[in-house]
């Protein structure tokens, strides 16, 4: 939808830090300082817009009287990663600095997404999470986000490999088309043969089925662990930045970040991305509230 007159809320087109966003402010006046909340929309970096969430974001607004903030970062291919997460870093801080200026409490401020959008969200939170020169970012809420580009085998991949919009398939497409590479390069993912021995181990303590409740694990069946290929670890080494795969982070990051809300849904290879980085941050005693959709889909 376009910006246009709503009963219960002022909406303008801006840009904070040469990042066009769109910003809804209820109407009426506020006895104290509102609540601020940065949207970043979903779509595989590829897709999206602030248009394509315009009555998402509006309802945050009207049912939490708070000031929303929906970023519309620059898209893939034609703006090549990281500048999606670039903008995203880019409008939060401009709003963290201004957030008075909009009748904002600059210490109640929350980042949320959706899918991609909750990377952003996750990877925002941990780039900012040691920053003096402004605000601590409230909260984050991730609604069914991408965290990790290392195990594309975990239960949710295989028991939804065939599922709805967002199958195992097309999710590992849809990674590389993102990130500029050969699509051919689907199967080598899909077999673990872009991570190498020692990123395994390193990181098989924070992305393991073994750490991933049992009752969503129904007929999962491990798979056997193919060797990795110098050449495709060394065509897809951005996956294993931060910014790209938050559940990646070290200990000593994840301490330190804001409350989170987790939103997660049975039919979603996403699923168990947002199930183990719910378990990291509650292993660094970071407060989490989770909601799991049993009947929903990504």
């Amino acid at each position: 939808l376009p910006a246009c007159r709503d009963s219960k809320l002022f909406i303008k087109d801006l840009h904070f830090d040469e990042v066009p966003v769109r910003i809804y402010l209820p109407r009426l006046p506020s006895a104290s300082k509102r609540r601020g909340f940065i949207f970043f929309h979903g779509g595989c970096g590829m897709f999206g817009s602030i248009r394509s969430h315009e009555r998402a974001c509006r309802h945050i607004a009207k049912e939490s009287d708070s000031v929303v903030v929906s970023v519309g970062y620059r898209l893939s291919p034609e703006h090549k990663y990281p500048a999606q997460y670039l903008d995203c870093i880019a409008a939060t801080v401009h709003f963290l600095k201004t957030a008075e200026t909009y009748g904002v409490d600059p210490n109640r401020i929350i980042v949320c997404g959706d899918s991609a959008g909750g990377t952003f969200a996750a990877s925002t939170c941990q780039e900012l999470v040691n920053r003096t020169d402004i605000p601590k970012i409230r909260a984050q809420v991730l609604i069914y986000p991408f965290l990790q580009a290392v195990n594309f085998n975990l239960p949710s991949y295989q028991q939804n490999a065939f599922t709805g919009f967002l199958s195992q398939e097309r999710t590992i497409r849809y990674i590389l088309k993102y990130l500029r590479k050969d699509c051919s390069l689907k199967e080598a993912l899909l077999a673990g043969s872009h991570v190498p021995d020692c990123m395994n181990l390193k990181y098989g303590k924070w992305i393991n089925p073994d750490l991933i409740p049992e009752k969503f694990k129904q007929d999962y069946k491990p798979p056997l662990l193919a060797s990795c290929v110098p050449r495709v670890h060394e065509e897809t080494t951005e996956m294993f930045e931060t910014r790209f795969s938050p559940l990646l982070a070290e200990d000593a990051v994840v301490c330190c970040l804001p409350d989170a809300c987790i939103i997660t849904c049975e039919y979603d290879v996403l699923r168990d991305d947002g199930l183990l980085y719910k378990k990291r941050l509650e292993d660094n005693n970071v407060r989490v509230t989770w909601h799991h959709i049993e009947d929903g889909c990504h």
